[in-house]
């Protein structure tokens, strides 16, 4: 999903056939761009067949519908409502970018962390994330459940807390003067423990 004008001719007209709920993602979008969040997609993820084609642009699409909002796979119609395809080229269907979620495979899933990790590079470069010059950086690694219902809901299981969920260990950092950024993640079955994967994640953090 990209950009496909320049800045100038970007509209909102508010009748129906025109109508953007979301137009708040062309800046969003217009960073990623800036950051080269498809090219280093295209470039990292190897997901086989033609579920795996055009890379980058799905990934985008995954992205440009979180920021939105969309919290499941179905949500990501949003993407292609209104005059949603006359601001942005490649808006994907659900069933295409579900198909391309479960073509992945843990190695996979490897493979979006170094794009991440690139990305929060070039994004720094482009944003005051981190503020140059901070003489203490903190580096705060915690687990946190993410409640679920359904019980076909993927990973999702009962830990520590009583919580049917899914359990996402997060490393973040912040200075004196920043908020905190989140730098890695990864996401575990909901009946794992603290512990697991810490050292994995401290070291990509």
């Amino acid at each position: 999903m990209q950009v496909s004008h320049a800045s100038r001719t970007a509209v909102a007209s508010f009748d129906d056939p025109n109508l953007v709920s979301s137009a708040g993602l062309l800046p969003v979008m217009r960073l990623a761009e800036k950051t080269g969040l498809r090219a280093l997609a295209d470039q990292w993820l190897t997901v086989p067949t033609d579920k795996g084609a055009n890379a980058g642009s799905k990934v985008e699409s995954i992205v440009a519908g979180m920021v939105a909002g969309a919290d499941s796979i179905d949500d990501l119609a949003l993407l292609r409502h209104g005059g949603m395809n006359r601001l942005f080229a490649s808006c994907y269907a659900p069933s295409t970018l579900g198909s391309f979620l479960r073509a992945f495979t843990f190695g996979h899933v490897r493979q979006l962390d170094a794009v991440a990790s690139r990305l929060l590079i070039n994004l720094a470069g482009q944003t005051p994330l981190v503020p140059a010059g901070s003489n203490t950086v903190f580096v705060d690694v915690d687990d946190t459940i993410i409640e679920v219902h359904g019980h076909q809901k993927q990973g999702a299981g009962f830990g520590y807390s009583g919580v049917r969920g899914i359990n996402a260990l997060l490393a973040t950092v912040s200075t004196e003067t920043s908020a905190p950024v989140i730098i890695a993640q990864r996401l575990r079955r909901g009946a794992t423990g603290s512990p697991k994967g810490a050292a994995r994640i401290v070291a990509d953090a």
